[in-house]
């Protein structure tokens, strides 16, 4: 075997980064759920001081602070001894409301872990994996990674790339949000636009009751907005001027057989909004940082749970434009566009 050293070192640099970024995402997730990012923002402490305000062990937080300085989620300040966020890693890890939250993105890894087990034997049968089937963190996680980038872009870009939606929504328009999850999307739209109203509907029943719970939080009418249990082929319904699924098409098992649905429930020059994670229509154009945040999802997560249904098309989370234009024209719509797009998802426009 003849062994190119250099590449060889090269090779061994990215697992020596992937090895702690892999170790890093548990220390994350410890300091998320304990509040340390937040105790630390705008307040720079040593290790004693940090375990003080967060009435946590002071020895445990010595090593917890140099792992985050030494991957750069923390700084420090040698000559005091104190640890302390820029305002950057502040934005990204310690205020819940940013765009660039992260914390969210590590909540799922941790579900991804613990479902290695399951994985094992999927891969072995082809047998698929439930969204249902996952650990709590999953679902937790998904919403606080998504709903930054939905609290940013949905209401002030994405609805008012779409053809007459938003003077829709604000005359007073009847919406379905299906796949809704914990029903971040869903509130955000209502709080949005008084005078329409909006029903969320998701298989998941816990996460219908979440959703349920977080909207009354937020002090939106039930008269409303209201969740409900169902699935992309079967939620009740008819004459919706505006059909939205975030992030969810790609995990269904028969997508088209979803599109069908859709198009059947839209009222007269309704729209179907369908938003994908980011992806080219080609493999190599994929092989980015992005691309393996979603290929690696995909694997463990969207994979296995389209193929847990009854058709299991698996679209993938890096399905492409095209591939969605085709799903979209079997389920009966005739227009098919790309609407607005961030480095994380593409947006489209559907039509009969």
């Amino acid at each position: 075997m003849a062994i190119d050293e250099a590449k060889l070192n090269v090779f061994m640099e990215n697992f020596v980064r992937d090895a702690g970024a892999v170790m890093h995402a548990a220390t994350v997730v410890v300091g998320d759920q304990l509040g340390l990012y937040k105790a630390l923002a705008g307040q720079p402490a040593t290790p004693r001081e940090l375990a003080t305000r967060t009435q946590t062990d002071e020895r445990y937080l010595r090593e917890w602070l140099s792992a985050q300085a030494a991957s750069g989620y923390v700084s420090y300040e040698a000559a005091s001894g104190r640890f302390f966020l820029t305002e950057e890693q502040a934005f990204a890890l310690a205020e819940e409301g940013s765009p660039a939250f992260i914390p969210g993105a590590f909540q799922v890894a941790v579900a991804q872990f613990k479902a290695i087990p399951k994985m094992l034997q999927a891969m072995r049968t082809g047998l698929g994996i439930g969204w249902h089937e996952h650990d709590t963190a999953l679902f937790h996680g998904t919403e606080r990674f998504f709903r930054p980038g939905y609290a940013a872009h949905l209401v002030g870009e994405w609805l008012p790339a779409l053809d007459g939606v938003v003077d829709r929504l604000e005359r007073g328009a009847r919406v379905a949000d299906v796949g809704c999850g914990h029903g971040a999307s869903t509130t955000l739209m209502a709080q949005a636009f008084p005078k329409s109203t909006f029903v969320g509907f998701d298989y998941h029943a816990p996460s219908i009751d979440r959703a349920t719970r977080a909207a009354a939080e937020a002090g939106v009418p039930m008269d409303r907005l209201r969740f409900e249990v169902a699935g992309a082929k079967d939620y009740p319904g008819r004459d919706y001027d505006l059909v939205a699924f975030f992030d969810c098409l790609h995990d269904m098992g028969d997508p088209v057989g979803a599109a069908r649905h859709v198009r059947e429930t839209l009222a007269p020059g309704g729209t179907w909004m369908l938003v994908e994670p980011y992806a080219n229509d080609r493999l190599e154009d994929n092989l980015n940082p992005v691309g393996r945040v979603f290929y690696s999802a995909s694997t463990f997560i969207c994979t296995p749970a389209s193929r847990s249904q009854e058709v299991g098309l698996c679209l993938g989370a890096q399905a492409g434009e095209q591939r969605l234009r085709e799903v979209a024209k079997e389920g009966g719509f005739g227009s098919f566009r790309r609407a607005s797009q961030t480095p994380f998802n593409l947006i489209f426009e559907a039509r009969p």
